[in-house]
């Protein structure tokens, strides 16, 4: 590794473990041109993680903005309508999955805990 394939214009296009037919040529990973096209993947996931965040923002704004009544949802054109219905039905979706990850295991009724109050034989509430 690295193999690369170039576009028209003679820019790394991407990178690949193993030579295929539109990726043969080879580059020492420190090559500046790897690094540098490495470092541009890095920034644009970075960016989309941050654009990923400022949908959240704006969600929570519309539902707020809905809540308080400033907007109707019926002004929204149908495409944002349906948009933010089935995000917030894949919140809550998420949620639940979440809540149900770290429901109760049932242990709760099979350890008596009730003799951990003394520790090294002095109560640690007092």
């Amino acid at each position: 590794m690295p193999y690369v394939r170039r576009n028209a214009m003679g820019e790394i296009e991407s990178i690949h473990k193993a030579a295929a037919p539109d990726a043969v040529e080879y580059l020492d990973p420190s090559n500046p041109e790897i690094r540098r096209f490495v470092a541009q993947v890095e920034q644009s996931e970075r960016f989309g993680a941050m654009d990923a965040a400022v949908i959240r923002v704006l969600e929570d704004v519309v539902d707020l903005m809905l809540a308080k009544g400033l907007i109707d949802i019926a002004e929204l054109p149908a495409d944002a309508q349906t948009k933010l219905l089935l995000r917030r039905e894949q919140r809550t979706r998420e949620e639940e999955a979440s809540r149900q990850k770290f429901a109760a295991s049932g242990f709760v009724e099979i350890i008596d805990d009730s003799a951990f109050g003394q520790f090294g034989g002095r109560d640690p509430l007092r």
